[in-house]
């Protein structure tokens, strides 16, 4: 089994107006429902570029090109360092417990249905501020 590397990216969606696209967590290890994020996720190798993770993870989670007409993809220079949560340790080589995480924003025109990946069950756009309140992450 290949470990999960402890770097990965947070890709918040957002439109001009403020509006927040939140993704709804389908967890197969039994977490309750309700867990409600931004896009997320590692980086495949150690050497890939976290604004490469970042497109490709809005790609895989939500359908969404960052580079399409309109879209902007920011570096927001911000990292997020964390302890993983006990239950996805295994996932990560023996020993590991916190991962870096990559803060990006993805600026959209407008609020839009998304194809979602089998990661989510929902989606929901919220002003900033409500979104803030609904999610984990810092």
């Amino acid at each position: 089994m290949a470990y999960k590397i402890p770097r990965s990216v947070l890709v918040v969606i957002y439109t001009p107006a403020g509006q927040v696209l939140l993704l709804e967590r389908a967890d197969p290890q039994g977490c309750a429902s309700g867990v409600w994020q931004s896009v997320t996720g590692s980086l495949d190798h150690e050497d890939e570029p976290f604004a490469d993770c970042a497109a490709r993870e809005v790609r895989e989670e939500t359908a969404l090109d960052v580079n399409a007409g309109g879209h902007t993809l920011t570096d927001w220079q911000l990292e997020n360092t964390y302890d993983i949560w006990p239950h996805y340790l295994y996932r990560y080589a023996p020993g590991v417990t916190r991962n870096t995480e990559r803060v990006f924003g993805l600026c959209i025109p407008r609020a839009l249905e998304v194809q979602l990946s089998s990661e989510h069950v929902a989606q929901v756009w919220l002003p900033w501020q409500e979104a803030a309140l609904q999610v984990r992450s810092a």
